[in-house]
């Protein structure tokens, strides 16, 4: 059975974008690899029973992408998306398209590289969020760039200012410098993007879902979360253990 013009480069996309998740997901369950998770001592990193490893949220992370992604690869074929891909019709990106692919991995690739490493987790993520519902919610270009270049000049200080890695036993100059445009690109969009309703529950989004999940995971879970000694974490930490903690041992 035919299938529309639409569904064909759909399908196309859908071949390609499967290759590269497959890619993604193989490469970081391999690195998640080097985490002990059976109480061995590997990486210089000493493990305890498999149930409190750090290992254990990124397998489950990456693992369910890379089904994902099969998944996805295979209805692709199904659909005649591998037919489709090499020919000119899976490779037919219009410009808008394109701007919104290139400005979208300038944001993820900000993320992983330059700031998840070195900036505390609250503040990279909080920002995170905010940049991609506020780029990428409308559709508008203008926001994509503005999103991007807010991305980019926080994960390229982290990555220049802290080479090859951050000191984690205090804050740093780049946990600032995310704040500050953080906070900037929050006051933008309330400004320009006042009459959206959604607009406005995103500053609340940005800061409790990445302060909810830091604090599950490292004191519920128990796991090992990156940058303990970031600017907001560590005064989070520092309250659990000191105020806290002391008065549930009463």
């Amino acid at each position: 059975m035919a299938i529309s013009k639409d569904k064909a480069i759909l399908r196309a996309r859908d071949f390609w974008g499967a290759l590269v998740l497959i890619a993604l997901s193989l490469f970081f369950l391999w690195r998640t690899s080097f985490i002990p998770l059976f109480g061995e001592n590997r990486a210089g990193v000493s493990g305890a029973d498999w149930y409190n490893s750090a290992a254990l949220a990124p397998l489950g992370i990456f693992s369910a992408l890379l089904l994902m992604s099969i998944s996805m690869l295979v209805t692709s074929i199904k659909d005649g998306g591998a037919a489709q891909a090499f020919s000119a019709i899976g490779l037919g990106f219009e410009r808008a398209e394109v701007w919104r692919i290139v400005t979208l991995a300038i944001v993820l690739l900000s993320y992983i590289a330059g700031l998840v490493p070195r900036v505390d987790f609250i503040l990279c993520s909080g920002l995170l969020i905010t940049a991609l519902i506020f780029g990428y919610h409308s559709g508008l270009q203008r926001r994509m760039g503005i999103a991007a270049i807010s991305m980019f000049i926080a994960g390229a200080y982290a990555l220049i200012a802290n080479f090859p890695r951050s000191q984690w036993n205090k804050p740093h100059d780049d946990d600032w410098v995310t704040l500050v445009v953080w906070v900037v690109l929050t006051l933008y969009m309330l400004v320009t993007a006042r009459n959206e309703r959604v607009m406005r529950f995103v500053p609340w989004i940005a800061v409790l879902a990445p302060t909810i999940l830091v604090c599950a995971m490292a004191f519920g879970f128990r796991q090992n979360v990156p940058n303990r000694g970031g600017l907001i974490f560590s005064q989070i930490e520092y309250q659990y253990y000191v105020n806290i903690r002391p008065m549930w041992s009463k």
